[in-house]
């Protein structure tokens, strides 16, 4: 498991749990009691996400287990909680590439609150339906991967968008749109420079910060000028 990948992202997830409002992810979460699970949508959900980063990123480094160099390209996705603002991180998907090795490795780091045992399933394009499974969670996400064919991810290449399914608490499949756009161009190119990945990060979890704490003086503003109960009339 890339330290990059599973660091970065579960803090960029994070951050998307205190500020996505938006309905999608609002669709998904899981349900705090009776009477938010009443209020869960029957049927399908879909959810069209955009890129969070301005491009994809290659990163190359050696494996520590078989000592193999081992590449991985990756981005994050997420939805506007109001129109018009910054999509806030929700899904990150990553392919990580073995050299001399024909089996690839799509990972994704999923929201929590989703059924673990039905797994995911994606699809490139209108392509074939392929399975994976959910590998370990963490209190701000889910990691789940499939191992596929040097031919899947060529086909990811040339394609539009990724169709990731699940399912949520409510046992309703949420379907996830991610676009494939430059993943070809990112994942044959040169990997990233270090210190400008570092960069990156620090430069992705301060504004993560910095809307956490707007988002928080905000919640404080509003409860501060909700108006006081009324009193109780004075006894005659």
């Amino acid at each position: 498991m890339s330290t990059h990948f599973s660091r970065s992202c579960a803090m960029a997830l994070a951050g998307a749990l205190l500020l996505i409002g938006g309905a999608a992810w609002a669709q998904q979460a899981p349900a705090a009691g009776a009477a938010q699970q009443q209020q869960q949508p029957q049927g399908p959900i879909a959810a069209d996400l955009v890129a969070v980063q301005p491009d994809w990123t290659k990163v190359c480094g050696s494996d520590p287990q078989t000592k193999k160099e081992l590449c991985y390209t990756t981005r994050d996705f997420g939805v506007s909680a109001k129109e018009g603002e910054a999509p806030q991180p929700l899904l990150a998907l990553a392919i990580y590439d073995p050299k001399a090795d024909d089996q690839k490795i799509i990972r994704l780091l999923l929201p929590p609150g989703l059924l673990l045992k039905p797994g995911f399933r994606f699809a490139i394009d209108k392509g074939t339906p392929e399975s994976g499974a959910f590998e370990i969670c963490y209190p701000n996400g889910c990691f789940a991967e499939a191992k596929v064919k040097k031919a899947v991810v060529d086909s990811m290449k040339k394609a539009e968008k990724m169709s990731v399914v699940v399912k949520n608490q409510a046992n309703n499949e949420v379907t996830f749109y991610l676009p494939l756009a430059n993943f070809g161009k990112a994942f044959d190119g040169p990997a990233i420079d270090p210190k400008v990945l570092e960069e990156q990060q620090k430069r992705l979890q301060d504004e993560l910060q910095k809307k956490a704490e707007e988002e928080r003086k905000r919640l404080e503003a509003q409860k501060g000028a909700a108006p006081a109960a009324p009193s109780a009339a004075p006894k005659k």
